[in-house]
């Protein structure tokens, strides 16, 4: 294993740093990529397994507290109504996130002007419009185009059928006459590349064994491996390394798969690690320079945490309604009431998101883990007779505001197996999306009302879902003045001119759609600012 030096050393494999590393392939720069994690084989997949619910709750938890293999870091998480799950490996979360594929609106990148709220970001949607065209044909994403939600774009698939489900919700929209559209998905509804369509088997959460779903093992990566761009695994970067002459990043200290602890110096350094790992990391690489954190000067790395609180609403109707059949989080969704209406009582808005119902073990054992199993006896075969195939539900998707608050930090004695101290979440659910929430829960009751379910089931105790943390924003966030922002507006740190972020941490505002199809659009931009400003990158 050589440790030459390298031109652009990319840290994380998942969603942003394969799309960063495809976009500077063709400056020809030698591109190095450090994951914490491994390259897991689709043969390994626990989707291929019989037992593969139970790898849920285990080894293919998305939860680092539960999976507790050696690549993941533990997360504390005691002081949030929310804790943060992911994967860590190649591909990143895209492995086992359920491929919805929205695109953040237009107003969602001027929240301050429309609203008076959060802040602007330093670019806008139809800058990034090229970017999420890109990515979408790069990932193979299914959808209609004419959404009226959106300004004109076409995915470059058909839609995935949206099952008897997604008809039965869609016609409780049409009664209310509210907006409704199928899911853009990066789920191939067609054989693409090599890779094959959709077998709608339902378990996309434990690596797609068809290939089918865009994760960037099966996108990006067999692309950039194949153009000679190293991939080295097992390699969890300790801290990144400044040079205390030109206060420019040098490399970074890693500990291998050999155990050992190595220095890996670099021309240009790119953090891909999400909104939890990027400024873990940052805060980590204390120097003379940087005592409070690499490119911390402006004390904002770690604020400003985002997430998309959830919760689900359920409507029990006469027919099957077949929720297991097709891909788990992808039907219809609604965004009827997005954006802010004064009379609501709070500012923003939410998406309402048809995804399916699970397969029935894991639906017994409550979900994904986030609420509590269905009992035992009589009443667990009532449910699951009784219920349990008749279930169509509607997720209410909120926008979450920026509250310094709301923040990452070390914790002073939890630490990864590396010594690495874990990082330590303190998020509380702002009184703006309560509101939200309870307004949703409301209105997601009318549509499943007039979609004919009989009968409707909602926790209404005001809690949201407790391992709903896989939208992670925020945390090192764009902006133009260097006092309020860690990165400008393409990604670039304010104090130090050769470190890019490019993950969910530089988001400016969470809007309330899935981020995937944004980070990597941004990832890709990001990319072609690098490309042209490579004359002068580091003035």
């Amino acid at each position: 294993m050589s440790h030459e030096p390298v031109d652009v050393l990319i840290i994380g494999a998942g969603a942003s740093g394969a799309a960063i590393a495809w976009s500077l392939l063709e400056t020809r720069m030698r591109i190095l990529c450090l994951e914490q994690g491994g390259h897991l084989p689709d043969r390994d997949f626990p989707s291929r397994r019989e037992d593969y619910e139970l790898a849920r709750y285990a080894e293919f938890s998305c939860d680092p507290n539960v999976r507790r293999q050696p690549q993941d870091y533990p997360i504390n998480s005691n002081d949030s109504c929310i804790t943060p799950v992911n994967w860590n490996g190649v591909g990143g979360s895209t492995i086992n996130f359920l491929g919805h594929w929205p695109r953040m609106r237009p107003s969602d990148f001027r929240t301050r002007t429309l609203d008076g709220v959060g802040e602007d970001w330093p670019l806008d949607y139809h800058t990034l419009a090229p970017f999420y065209d890109m990515n979408d044909a790069n990932t193979g994403v299914s959808g209609l185009a004419g959404n009226p939600a959106y300004p004109e774009y076409k995915p470059p698939l058909p839609p995935i059928p949206i099952g008897k489900l997604g008809q039965t919700l869609a016609q409780g929209f049409n009664k209310l006459g509210w907006h409704w559209w199928p899911s853009d998905v990066a789920i191939l509804s067609e054989d693409r590349d090599g890779r094959q369509k959709c077998v709608n088997a339902g378990t996309c959460d434990l690596g797609c064994a068809a290939g089918a779903k865009g994760g960037t093992n099966f996108t990006y990566w067999p692309i950039l491996e194949n153009a000679g761009v190293e991939l080295r695994t097992r390699s969890r970067v300790r801290e990144i390394l400044v040079d205390q002459r030109t206060g420019l990043a040098s490399g970074v200290l890693y500990h291998g798969a050999d155990g050992q602890l190595h220095e890996q110096k670099a021309e240009m350094v790119v953090v891909a690690c999400n909104g939890i790992g990027t400024p873990r990391l940052l805060l980590n690489s204390r120097s003379g320079l940087f005592p409070e954190g690499l490119a911390n000067r402006s004390g904002m790395v770690g604020k400003n945490l985002m997430f998309h609180p959830l919760i689900g609403v359920t409507g029990v109707f006469d027919e099957p309604m077949l929720g297991h059949e097709g891909p788990m989080a992808c039907s219809i969704l609604s965004q009827e009431f997005y954006e802010s209406d004064p009379s609501r009582g709070f500012v923003r808005g939410y998406g309402l998101h048809s995804g399916r119902s699970t397969t029935p073990m894991t639906y017994a054992l409550g979900g994904y883990g986030i609420d509590d199993p269905i009992p035992w006896g009589a009443a667990h075969r009532e449910i699951m007779d009784e219920i349990y195939p008749y279930l169509a539900g509607l997720t209410i998707v909120s926008e979450d505001l920026p509250e310094e608050e709301n923040c990452v930090t070390l914790d002073p004695e939890l630490t990864d197996s590396d010594g690495i101290p874990a990082p330590k979440i303190t998020y509380r659910l702002g009184e703006n999306t309560r509101r939200m929430l309870e307004h949703g829960e409301a209105r997601a009751s009318e549509v499943l009302r007039a979609a004919g379910a009989r009968r409707i089931l909602s926790k209404g105790d005001g809690k949201v879902w407790w391992r709903a943390g896989w939208h992670q924003m925020g945390t090192c966030r764009m902006g133009n003045d260097p006092e309020r922002s860690v990165v400008n507006s393409w990604g670039r740190s304010h104090d130090v001119k050769n470190l890019f972020i490019v993950d969910g941490s530089i988001f400016v505002t969470a809007g309330a759609v899935n981020p995937t199809s944004t980070i990597q659009a941004l990832a890709l931009y990001v990319g072609d600012r690098i490309k042209t400003n490579i004359a002068n990158l580091f003035d």
